[in-house]
Order: C-alpha cells, then sequence, then structure tokens
C-alpha cells in the first residue's frame, strides 16, 4: 500500500506560498509534486518538481494523486469538479462554494468520480480544536448552553480579492465561516434556524461586518465577524458547569505551543503548524480509505448556515435550516 500523496496545487496564491507550502515540506504522508500557473516564471522559483503553465497540466499528469485548491472562492466548484473527473483526490480552501446548489452539485461530482473531496478547514485537525470537543464530549463544562465567537481583520484594498462581491468575498464567506464550523464542530449539532444582521461596504458591496445567532436546539451561539475592524479573534463555549476558551482559535501559530482554558486554567498543547497536520490527515485518510476529516457533505451543511445568515438579513427575520 502506498504511504505516500503525492500532490498538485493550482495557482501561486499568496496564502498557499505563504501559508501551506512551508508546512508541506513538513508533512509525513504528503508530497508537493507539480504546480499549475499562468505565473510560471514565479512558479519555477519554489522548487517544485514539475511547473505547469495551465491548472489542466497538473490535473492531467498521472502521477499526482491529490490536487490542493487556494484559488478564489467563486473558481472553488469548477476546478474540484474538473479535479475529481480526472481521477484526482481535492482539498479545496474554505468555503468550498458560493451557495448551497453549487455545493450540493460538487458532493454529487464526489459520489459520481468516487474520489475524496474535502474541504480545507484546518481547525477540524487541530489539536487544540480536538481538545475543546473531547471536553464537551467529557461533560468537563457540564451541558453546552452558548457559544460566542468574534473574528476580524482590517483590508480596505479595492484590489484585493477578499473586497470583491462577485468572487464570493466579504466577512462571512471569509471569515465567518470559521465560527459557523467551530460552532458545529464541538458541539456536534446542526443548527436549526439562523438569525443574520449584515452591513454593506457602500463600494465594495461586501459585508464588511455581519453578526448571526444559530439556534441548535438547545444551544445558542453567536458570532461577529468583520474585514473592517482591528484584528482579533475569540471562541468560547459555555456549559451548565464550566467554561472552555480557545486562546488563538483560528490562526494558531506554529512556532510555539497553544493554549485552551477549562474555567481560567490553561493547557498548553505543543506546537504545530496547522496545515502540516491538515495535509497530513487528508493524505492519511485517503491512503487508507477512510473519510477525509471534512468531506463535501459536511461542506454542504455549512454552506447552508452561510447561505441562511445572508437571508435572514435580506428578509429580516429568522431562517428555518
Amino acid at each position: 500500500m502506498a504511504t505516500i500523496l503525492r500532490w498538485g496545487v493550482l495557482s501561486t496564491s499568496k496564502f498557499f506560498l505563504t501559508k501551506v507550502l512551508p508546512a508541506l515540506a513538513h508533512c509525513r504522508t504528503a508530497r508537493l509534486e507539480a504546480i499549475g500557473s499562468a505565473q510560471v516564471a514565479k512558479a519555477e522559483t519554489l522548487g517544485i518538481p514539475r511547473v505547469f503553465d495551465s491548472y489542466a497540466g497538473v490535473l492531467n499528469d498521472p502521477a499526482i494523486d491529490a490536487v490542493y485548491i487556494p484559488l478564489p472562492n467563486h473558481l472553488h466548484v469548477e476546478w474540484a469538479a474538473a479535479a475529481a473527473r480526472a481521477g484526482k483526490h481535492v482539498l479545496c480552501e474554505k468555503p468550498i462554494a458560493m451557495n448551497v446548489a453549487e455545493a450540493e452539485q460538487l458532493a454529487a461530482v464526489q459520489r459520481e468520480c468516487g474520489v475524496q473531496i474535502g474541504e480545507a478547514f484546518m481547525v477540524a485537525t487541530h489539536p487544540q480544536w480536538l481538545r475543546a470537543r473531547e471536553w464537551v464530549r467529557a461533560g468537563k463544562i457540564g451541558q453546552l448552553r452558548a457559544i460566542q465567537g468574534f473574528f476580524s481583520y482590517h483590508n480596505v484594498d479595492p484590489a484585493n480579492i477578499r473586497n470583491k462581491v462577485e468572487a464570493g468575498g466579504g466577512a462571512l464567506m471569509d471569515i465567518g465561516c470559521y465560527p459557523i464550523f467551530t460552532s458545529r464542530f464541538v458541539s456536534e449539532r446542526e443548527p436549526v434556524r439562523v438569525l443574520g444582521m449584515v452591513e454593506r461596504d457602500p463600494v465594495f458591496g461586501t459585508d464588511r461586518l455581519t453578526s448571526a445567532l444559530l439556534d441548535f436546539d438547545g444551544v445558542q451561539a453567536s458570532f461577529t465577524c468583520s474585514t473592517q475592524l482591528h484584528p482579533y479573534q475569540k471562541m468560547h463555549f459555555y456549559g451548565t458547569a464550566g467554561h472552555i476558551e480557545v486562546e488563538i482559535p483560528f490562526n494558531a501559530p506554529p512556532d510555539r505551543p497553544s493554549r485552551i482554558f477549562l474555567n481560567g486554567d490553561p493547557t498548553e498543547l505543543p506546537a504545530v503548524d496547522q496545515y502540516t497536520v491538515e495535509f497530513d490527515a487528508f493524505s492519511e485518510a485517503v491512503l487508507a480509505g477512510a473519510p477525509v476529516p471534512v468531506p463535501a457533505a459536511q461542506a454542504v451543511n455549512n454552506m447552508r448556515v452561510i447561505e441562511g445568515v445572508f437571508r435572514s438579513a435580506a428578509e429580516g427575520g429568522w431562517v428555518p435550516l
């Protein structure tokens, strides 16, 4: 049985270059072997064995087992579907689609092609999030009753893809998806209805400030996300007998231990690069024939909440899911 999954990547995006490329160098079961990019000269400086001047070149390479897609949101489904139909397993950046219909389309492609398609929520494999879920399962905080989250950064660059509404930019799609996902992940429930409030940038048209309430039928979650506030992030989980805080929930540093608090007492977890862990977990699942950490069907569920928040903000009331 193979012990290494051979990867190709589509594009030389900044996120790939700064976060994922260094992480892949330390993987046990994932090896980067090809890249497709129109910026060939740039790609050739990265030390990746094979460079193609198109995405199709990677998909047509018989020596590639899996493809990583860090493209803008509006291109996710097109290229994830193309990779799956080329017989490649797919790890696609979040959110996996622009809406529920697209996410369901991709889940159908996965079933049709018999490959694995996963959404790249690195939090799903980080030890601090596995510990938070373990504590809730074990009743360390009694019965989970409430969740609070916040995630923000400040970016008013009109050229930045995150400020382009047609490309799936805006706060909820880019970062609000994290408190949604982690609320679902730790509670191990799906919300039954959502309430959203959105403020849009008058020039970009993207949501620059979004808040939401998620009703998990017994657990209430709330969060705010913004692309035009001072950078900050937090996640808190409140139970009938205790409280969990994840200190740096989403941008956990790779070079120092992470900390998670139970009733104010810290537990320190060894430093890991969350993208290294993510790629190894995905690769190991594929090699073992097991489900990947965040399969396409789960990606549909997260997209359903995102879509519900937008719909609620537009309609001015609770939206059932």
